[in-house]
């Protein structure tokens, strides 16, 4: 009986999924360059609590601190081995998660985060203007008419006699959108 064999089962879910998009967008990283440790903080650094947090919020549609600890326990091999981390009991307790939630919550660091990830995971496209034609739905309205106005008489399906949206086209210039009056 020398070869026995010992089986663990984790449920992953897509948390293995959501982790992995957060790590291939640095955010483990780029949290960590904007959330300083205290120099005496032990554990996890805040940039992999808050990943491992996001992917139960996510996961689980669920914001509340108090169930965070178990549930990474119930998947601590599984967060291990895809994060390559060493996980502690105490690094998903609900003081830990406090701690960081206030650094989150101040406006200048928040601020700081959102304008790195921004950089890194925006990507901006040139593209050609093309021609868009919206067909409005059939309503009628009693409202006044202007010459410019989104409102005029015209063909109705309901009543020919209320004005009712007029059809749109419009041209689609890279950065700006405008109209064109038919």
């Amino acid at each position: 009986m020398a070869n026995q064999l010992t089986v663990f089962t984790e449920r992953i879910d897509d948390v293995v999924l959501l982790l992995h998009v957060m790590m291939k967008s640095k955010l483990p990283e780029l949290l960590n360059e904007n959330l300083p440790r205290h120099w005496k903080q032990k554990g996890l650094d805040w940039g992999w609590v808050v990943v491992i947090w996001l992917a139960y919020i996510l996961s689980n549609g669920d914001h509340r601190k108090v169930v965070v600890r178990e549930w990474v326990e119930q998947r601590r091999s599984m967060i291990e081995q895809v994060c390559g981390l060493q996980l502690r009991e105490t690094d998903f307790t609900d003081d830990r998660l406090a701690i960081v939630l206030g650094k989150l919550s101040e406006a200048s660091t928040w601020q700081v985060i959102e304008r790195a990830l921004s950089r890194q995971t925006l990507r901006i496209y040139q593209l050609k203007g093309v021609c868009v034609r919206l067909d409005a739905t059939t309503v009628s309205s009693h409202h006044l008419l202007s010459e410019d106005g989104l409102f005029q008489f015209g063909h109705s399906k309901d009543d020919a006699s209320l004005p009712h949206l007029r059809d749109l086209r419009i041209n689609r210039i890279p950065g700006i959108l405008k109209e064109n009056k038919f």
